[in-house]
């Protein structure tokens, strides 16, 4: 995809789903998953997104990535192939 396909694409995204603000109650929600769950290295990436995800009450990921996700028990994880 061109620069301005990739910009007509974000736009129309932006569009359908909110911009969630990265406030300091994600940064206390991700610290506190990272703590309770053990996790290191690379997978504080995924924790980070767990953490905007609880703080702003978002309970459902759409993800093929299940298995990386499964250890939060805050957040229902769906696979995509799961969709009718």
């Amino acid at each position: 995809m061109t620069a301005v396909q990739a910009e007509a694409e974000l736009h129309r995204l932006e569009g359908q789903f909110p911009l969630l603000a990265d406030t300091p109650a994600v940064y206390h929600e991700w610290r506190r998953l990272v703590t309770a769950y053990g996790v290191v290295g690379v997978r504080a990436h995924d924790t980070r997104l767990v953490a905007s995800m609880v703080a702003h009450q978002v309970t459902h990921l759409l993800t093929f990535n299940v298995p990386d996700f499964a250890r939060y028990a805050e957040i229902v994880l769906v696979h995509p192939n799961a969709i009718p």
